[in-house]
């Protein structure tokens, strides 16, 4: 499957709605209920606010596994230890056999990419309660040669009209293994959202950002956060009009320059 709103993510071999949904910016049960019914499929998860989406994916889940993608992992991973623990922790609170995306989160500041992490993730997979193991890191530099040389699977990841660096560091890296890409911030936490000084032209909405992220042929999810189902609404309508023109790509780029100053 395979078109603008659409992808099959190579690290879990799953067909997926590339506008993933973060759990932890507020949307409440019945928003998250919406997303379901409107085809949304992958699913970051947090431990900070998201107890309302635990029984409503549970539910999901229980009716038909397969067709979602749980992506999630330990609060700290400096050990292979705390991965396990981690892991477990993560099957038991959505009552599943398996977590498709185990990442470890913010690589060098949350967690570790040790001999004793790698160990402790491949035998996860192994075992079958992984689909797929990932990280989210900010060194681009470092993402690069990961993604160029590495076990991993998936890599999530800043990009945006303000933080393209991306294009330069990790994406001309992702060929000889091909591992999926999961942007995030594309909003740059909502700073691309308010007028840049000395810009005179349309602000960019929270559909205009994500356009940006999926029209980037190495992007395979960008993940939203919405804050109510009004908001989740808007930026599904917004990917209808699928990729960016090259207008729009032009003032988009020029307008996350001026917005990262």
């Amino acid at each position: 499957m395979t078109d603008f709103t659409h992808r099959t993510l190579k690290a879990v071999n799953k067909p997926t709605h590339r506008l993933g949904l973060a759990l932890n910016y507020g949307i409440d049960a019945n928003g998250l209920s919406a997303a379901l019914d409107r085809g949304v499929t992958y699913f970051f998860h947090q431990r900070l606010k998201t107890g309302f989406a635990i029984p409503v994916l549970k539910q999901a889940f229980k009716a038909n596994r397969e067709k979602y993608i749980l992506a999630g992992g330990p609060t700290l991973g400096f050990f292979g230890g705390s991965v396990r623990r981690g892991c477990e922790a993560l099957l038991k609170l959505f009552d599943t056999d398996y977590i498709d995306v185990f990442q470890l989160f913010w690589l060098s500041k949350m967690s570790a990419w040790t001999p004793g992490t790698i160990e402790a993730l491949m035998k996860l997979k192994q075992e079958g309660k992984v689909r797929s193991i990932g990280v989210s890191i900010h060194d681009r530099p470092r993402a690069g040669r990961l993604a160029e040389d590495s076990q991993l699977d998936l890599f999530m990841i800043r990009y945006n009209a303000a933080h393209p660096g991306a294009e330069r560091d990790i994406f001309p890296h992702l060929d000889k293994r091909k591992p999926s890409v999961v942007a995030y911030t594309a909003t740059s936490w909502r700073k691309l959202l308010k007028q840049p000084k000395g810009w005179t032209g349309p602000t960019m909405t929270g559909g205009d950002c994500y356009r940006f992220c999926l029209s980037n042929p190495n992007v395979d999810v960008v993940l939203s956060g919405p804050a109510s189902r009004a908001q989740l609404e808007e930026n599904l309508k917004a990917l209808e009009k699928g990729p960016l023109t090259a207008d729009e790509e032009q003032w988009m780029r020029e307008y996350g320059r001026l917005a990262h100053g």
